[in-house]
């Protein structure tokens, strides 16, 4: 049986009675072209299931037609959640995606570097890996169209989410319910790679807690490293405690599920003797019943990556800020206090 050949531009500009510059323009999205022209090129093309050759097209526009997504520990749930929403975008395009995974804070330097003085990629999204002011004006030379997701830089476009308002919807959640020993645990801040949200969801329990007349006491504050040890841990000092807390506000899903499990093992109930929120709303919440403020994971890596698209091959453009709404999605890992 004969193999049927792959149409050619050649194919389709004889077909539709023009020359191939025209189909490439049509490709292009030039505006040369009059609309009755290019509707007869797209339904040739549709008849011929022609498909651009991706190496010819980057040749002729100077294009790599591939984006690069910068992430750190892209193997974390929240990270894969953005990326589900960006690759799902990205596949009804005509560009390709390429992960750049940053395990380290001098990895993170070096790729920032790399892409800026590269030709690979013909636009960047980083999640979560806020540049200096030196990256962003390297990418600027470059001129790089350039988004950030779930990171802030005043100078560039970037799809966020309020952390401090987050803190206090779940600190102000267990308010409502009469608890008033609350505690906060969260991540160690690390300067170089320049986390921040942690530290901004403490801030939003503080103030949540200074609107009903209290503080956050250091005793029943927690901060460590990711990992599930560490979590188990720092429940554990907080279990300990002469005047244990009847809540914990985690700065993730992933903590809160740490202490679930430390919670458990040290016979404690959940939610009668002690209340938990998470913050993420990954899907394992649902499944285990976390209380947890919501923030849209896969609907914010979709938000980003369109914006982006609207930025490759124009002018960087105005330095947009898109924020994300929260909510609180009550489950049964909290409950009134002394119920």
């Amino acid at each position: 049986m004969a193999v049927r050949q792959r149409a050619t531009i050649g194919d389709v500009a004889a077909r539709a009675g023009v020359g191939v510059g025209t189909v490439s323009r049509v490709l292009n999205g030039s505006r040369n072209v009059s609309e009755d022209t290019r509707e007869r090129v797209l339904r040739t093309m549709c008849d011929l299931d022609y498909r651009p050759n991706r190496r010819a097209r980057a040749l002729s526009t100077g294009r790599t037609q591939n984006v690069a997504v910068m992430a750190p520990f892209a193997t974390e749930p929240s990270v894969v959640e953005r990326l589900r929403g960006i690759s799902r975008v990205l596949q009804g395009s005509d560009y390709d995606l390429t992960l750049l995974d940053v395990a380290t804070a001098d990895q993170r330097d070096r790729q920032y570097r790399a892409v800026a003085a590269g030709d690979r990629f013909d636009a960047l999204l980083a999640i979560s890996l806020t540049p200096t002011d030196d990256d962003v004006k390297r990418l600027a030379r470059a001129g790089l169209p350039t988004v950030l997701l779930d990171c802030d830089h005043p100078d560039l476009p970037r799809v966020v989410i309020d952390d401090v308002r987050g803190g206090m919807l779940a600190t102000r959640h267990l308010l409502q319910l009469g608890h008033r020993r609350i505690a906060f645990m969260g991540e160690d801040a690390d300067e170089r790679f320049r986390f921040t949200a942690s530290a901004r969801r403490r801030e939003g329990c503080e103030l949540a807690l200074e609107a009903y007349g209290l503080a956050l006491e250091a005793p029943y504050v927690r901060v460590g490293p990711r990992g599930r040890a560490a979590t188990h841990r720092l429940t554990d000092e907080l279990l300990a405690l002469p005047e244990r807390p009847s809540a914990i506000v985690t700065s993730s899903d992933t903590q809160a599920l740490g202490v679930l499990e430390a919670a458990s093992s040290s016979g404690v109930r959940i939610p009668q003797d002690l209340s938990v929120v998470g913050f993420d709303d990954l899907d394992v919440a649902a499944y285990v019943g976390l209380t947890t403020v919501r923030q849209p994971l896969h609907a914010s890596g979709e938000t980003a990556a369109r914006l982006l698209l609207e930025r490759v091959g124009q002018t960087l453009g105005d330095p947009v800020r898109k924020v994300l709404e929260l909510e609180v999605v009550p489950r049964r890992t909290t409950t009134v206090a002394g119920a």
